[in-house]
């Protein structure tokens, strides 16, 4: 179930992030430099309750190396907190109810299959099972993909929220505002 627009306003809350907004920002449009703010606003909104991960994205953004930015912000300001466990009954529970679904679906290939089971995404859609929380992703759906199985369909698949970066930060009224050198 997608959520955007004047809907996201009812959202439970944390919203639960996949490893691909941090790295998309931290890329592209939120980069350290051009937008601390971001970064900020991410550790804020933790700490009054309102965003998360889990420890398996945790580990998919230590995966880099030391002196990248997006590992140096997670060591140095991201409280441990942050990156909620997975190793809870009920989560563990949900995540075998992913995974046989995926290794059932003729749909995908096998390596598809294999790739999945090697990621954070099964672990975010057991969390936000478990939780009722929202997904916060900014892959799209492919419901058609055979050789890559995305985060939305699954999400859609268990009937999870999933919403991108913008309508959470929409959501939280996050606003970045400019200033610049005189």
């Amino acid at each position: 179930r997608p959520l955007g627009g004047a809907s996201a306003m009812s959202a439970p809350r944390p919203f639960v992030l996949d490893s691909d907004v941090f790295i998309a920002a931290k890329n592209r449009y939120y980069a350290f430099a051009i937008c601390p703010g971001f970064w900020h606003s991410l550790v804020h909104h933790h700490e009054a309750g309102h965003v998360c991960s889990i420890d398996r994205v945790r580990g998919e953004l230590l995966a880099g190396r030391d002196t990248e930015d997006l590992v140096q912000w997670v060591n140095r300001d991201v409280p441990a907190e942050f990156f909620m466990g997975t190793g809870e009954r009920e989560i563990t529970d949900a995540y075998r109810h992913v995974m046989l679904w995926v290794q059932r679906n003729a749909q995908y290939f096998d390596q598809a299959k294999a790739k999945f089971a090697t990621e954070a995404d099964g672990w975010l859609v057991a969390y936000a099972m478990a939780r009722g929380t929202p997904v916060v992703t900014n892959e799209q759906r492919r419901p058609e993909s055979r050789n890559r199985i995305l985060l939305p369909d699954v999400c859609v698949q268990f009937n999870v929220t999933y919403l991108d970066t913008f309508a959470m930060l929409l959501d939280l009224g996050v606003r970045y505002e400019w200033t610049g050198a005189t």
